[in-house]
């Protein structure tokens, strides 16, 4: 999978940048500094001569030089990856709590006042545009009440992540939130739910113990493909507060046409998401004791 995306991410560059030397330094650009710029960084030779060299330093963990900085962009990228993990991990957490709560509380009084409400906000978040988001919860909770930063990292403060995590834990929430409370429906029903609550247990543990769980194995796949989501949202959170991780990044080197950068951080959030989805496939070991004994 990780080779497929390399050949697409290189061949997507290709044509968009057109020739990413007079991308990089301009129409103007002095035609000997191009042809240096060609030369150092390969740019002269044929396509698939580029790709090869390209995926042999990736082989190495050389994901090349950055054009404006004239850095790796491993270096580059490294430095930056720390704000865009712990802004994930916020999101995800956000994601998870509120998406899990709500769609229990609905599944617990199907079809009553407060099912609507709820299933109506989680409609509502995942439609919701994540940048409008953001610039709306940043004005009224910064700029009108003053409760919180505006933007910026503040040195990894929590206060300055709030506002970032709540964006971008909101274009997932509403989807876990659905599917719990869909999961949670269909578990119910089934007969060892009604075999417990037959010998007189109290309903939280009937729901929290034996049907919750269960229902859960389809969330955590809604989660798990729902990374991809927070990568494509990282971006524009990122920009909106003006966070310094790996989206924020990106969007300023496709800016610049800074092409290795570009072509570096969007590996970063390929791998991230493959990973991910691997998490997933380990976590049923953990949550459905049958996978364990299938895999045994």
């Amino acid at each position: 999978m990780l080779f497929g995306i390399t050949l697409l991410v290189f061949l997507l560059n290709a044509i968009a940048l057109g020739d990413p030397a007079r991308a990089a330094m301009g129409q103007r650009a002095d035609p000997e500094a191009l042809e240096r710029l060609r030369r150092d960084y390969a740019l002269d030779r044929p396509l698939a001569v580029q790709y090869v060299t390209w995926i042999g330093r990736l082989a190495r963990g050389d994901l090349g030089t950055s054009f404006r900085e004239q850095r790796a962009v491993a270096e580059v990228i490294a430095e930056r990856l720390p704000a865009t993990v712990r802004l994930a991990f916020a999101a995800t957490l956000v994601a998870v709590v509120l998406g899990v709560a709500a769609g229990a509380l609905a599944a617990v009084r199907p079809g009553s006042a407060l099912d609507h409400v709820l299933m109506g906000a989680a409609v509502l978040g995942i439609s919701t545009p994540v940048f409008w988001l953001g610039m709306m919860l940043a004005l009224v909770f910064a700029v009108t009440l003053g409760w919180l930063p505006v933007s910026g990292y503040g040195g990894g403060s929590l206060r300055h992540l709030v506002l970032p995590a709540l964006t971008l834990g909101a274009l997932h929430t509403g989807t876990v939130a659905r599917m719990t409370r869909s999961s949670l429906l269909e578990v119910v029903r089934q007969d060892y739910v009604q075999t417990a609550r037959g010998k007189g247990l109290p309903e939280r543990i009937v729901l929290g113990k034996h049907a919750l769980r269960n229902a859960l194995i389809p969330v955590v796949t809604v989660i798990g493909i729902g990374l991809a989501d927070l990568l494509v949202g990282a971006p524009l959170t990122e920009t909106v507060f003006a966070w310094p991780g790996v989206g924020r990044l990106l969007v300023a080197a496709v800016g610049q046409r800074d092409l290795p950068v570009v072509m570096g951080a969007v590996l970063v959030f390929a791998l991230v998401y493959v990973l991910g989805n691997l998490l997933v496939d380990l976590a049923y070991l953990v949550i459905d004791p049958r996978t364990r004994r299938a895999a045994t």
